[in-house]
């Protein structure tokens, strides 16, 4: 195929996923309705996999025994090329999108903190497009979708990798929200992580009556986060650890029988990790000694430190250029700036954070020593060392928002999620079209994959092989607020946005201005 071929297939994609952004708008508003925690997927996994059913893709559900993962593939032979993106939300994080202050649509529930709903409607809408060409043209190959599965807890991809869901791929393109369209290569300096929870058994007593013939669990709790705590003081600057208990007891007149306490030990390589796990095991049994109590884990999620593929992603930055970022609205800007200046943005770079990115960024590269400080962690590395990987980022976000809170999710069903997803699905199929129809580009993947990356360090899972994805996290808590939060699903029937069955003004940015809901 002609350079001037594939260059005008590009301009048909762009062409066409414009003429797809209604598709795209409904996609993304409809899932972050949902807002489902991780391993409970349920409503979104079904939404998803009835669309692609509907366009020819053969379905595998419930795969490394999840009920929420699944792979859809359609085409056939080589190569195949994975397209994925995480579909799990945030706690607490409930929040009307377009508005600019706190004001969720169900208090106290889970929602789109971190814009999860965004990726696949992406991904759904590039693969679409590029399917039709692929027919028409008689492209070769195997497009491959997949969810990230409770992504916030780390808690699927290494199983997706044990079980072998990626042992015939020949390279993987991963979806995030950002607010740039990027890419990067090399080491980005993330952390790996390690997720364990600690459960400690003892006897219950009266107590006020009898409290010396009970065994405390929670104290053992308590002891066990002394003792790590206490040791952080003498650990490398590069560690990230941090807990909750899960369990604390029942109630204050009963020494508590059984309590627990769930851990994240992150760190920049595989030895320090399983060092940091090890040392959690060891405070864990000592304080379960002082205590006369009984001791378990379980490892509920893990993640490499990421690495990513440089020749897959410079030739994605090559289509990022051609595509640009998207042009915002007054509108657009408003909500931004609104959303800023109630979060406090923090400077960046010594400038002001103010209102959404109009400079395109440039390709990222590692700039990062291995004893550089630590940061936040993904499963996608599983995947990015064991075949060629990399990571779009894609302007769906406001700058300067803190992650992991309410405020990301005030974007995430306005007019700035369905501008990014847009523009977005047109650079990963302009570079889907690239990897399919130019074999040079997988194989220089291959050799960087073989003779750089994994030269000197080899992939060992974090998982053993008789772990098992901990599918019962946040069963509970959708038990709770599904049935309420229900009445909010999206319903492109009735309603051209998920703004509109809301009744908000776009954008809302004082109180006074608030709505009520439909």
């Amino acid at each position: 195929m002609t350079p001037a071929k594939i260059d005008a297939l590009k301009t048909e994609l762009a062409k066409e996923i414009d003429g797809q952004k209604k598709f795209s708008q409904e996609m993304v508003d409809m899932i972050f309705s949902f807002g489902e925690l991780g391993f409970q997927e349920v409503e979104t996994s079904r939404y998803l996999i009835d669309i692609l059913k509907k366009n020819g893709f053969t379905i595998k559900e419930g795969i490394s025994g999840i009920p929420t993962a699944w792979t859809a593939t359609w085409g056939s032979g080589k190569p195949v090329i994975a397209v994925g993106s995480d579909i799990d939300c945030i706690p607490k994080a409930s929040q009307k999108p377009g508005v600019s202050y706190h004001d969720p649509i169900v208090e106290g529930a889970p929602g789109h903190g971190e814009g999860h709903n965004s990726g696949q409607p992406l991904n759904v809408t590039a693969v679409l497009a590029l399917k039709k060409i692929m027919e028409r043209e008689k492209i070769p190959g195997t497009i491959m979708l997949w969810p990230g599965v409770a992504e916030e807890q780390l808690a699927t991809k290494a199983y997706f990798v044990r079980d072998g869901f990626f042992k015939d791929v020949d390279a993987c393109i991963f979806t995030h929200v950002s607010n740039n369209l990027g890419t990067s290569y090399g080491d980005g300096g993330m952390t790996g992580m390690i997720s364990v929870q600690f459960k400690f058994e003892g006897q219950a007593s009266h107590a006020g009556g009898a409290p010396w013939r009970g065994k405390s669990a929670l104290d053992a709790v308590e002891l066990m986060n002394i003792g790590w705590n206490y040791h952080r003081e003498h650990m490398e600057t590069t560690q990230r650890s941090h807990y909750v208990v899960t369990d604390g007891g029942d109630q204050p007149n009963v020494v508590p029988s059984k309590a627990s306490v769930w851990y994240y030990f992150r760190e920049r390589s595989y030895p320090k990790i399983m060092q940091m796990y090890k040392d959690g095991v060891k405070i864990a049994d000592a304080a379960a000694k002082m205590t006369d109590t009984k001791m378990t884990y379980e490892v509920l999620g893990s993640a490499w430190p990421g690495h990513f593929n440089q020749p897959i992603a410079e030739a994605m930055y090559e289509n990022i250029k051609m595509v640009g970022l998207p042009k915002w609205s007054d509108e657009d800007q408003t909500l931004a700036k609104a959303a800023q200046k109630e979060m406090q943005s923090p400077a960046d770079e010594g400038k002001p954070t103010e209102g959404l990115a109009t400079t395109l960024g440039v390709l990222r590269k590692p700039a990062l020593t291995p004893s550089a400080g630590g940061g936040g962690s993904d499963d996608i590395a599983d995947i990015s060392w064991n075949l060629p990987t990399i990571v779009l980022g894609y302007p769906s976000n406001i700058p300067g928002l803190p992650g992991h809170h309410w405020a990301n999710a005030i974007s995430m069903a306005t007019p700035i999620a369905h501008k990014g997803v847009t523009a977005g699905a047109k650079a990963e199929a302009m570079t889907l079209l690239d990897l399919f129809v130019k074999p040079e580009i997988l194989k220089n993947a291959w050799t960087y994959f073989n003779e750089v990356q994994t030269k000197d360090t080899k992939y060992t899972p974090l998982i053993s092989k008789t772990d098992k994805p901990a599918i019962q996290l946040n069963k509970k808590i959708m038990e709770e607020f599904r049935p309420e939060m229900k009445k909010y699903y999206y319903d492109p029937s009735k309603y051209a946005t998920y703004l509109e069955q809301l009744g908000i003004k776009y954008p809302t940015t004082t109180r006074e201005g608030s709505s009520t809901g439909k």
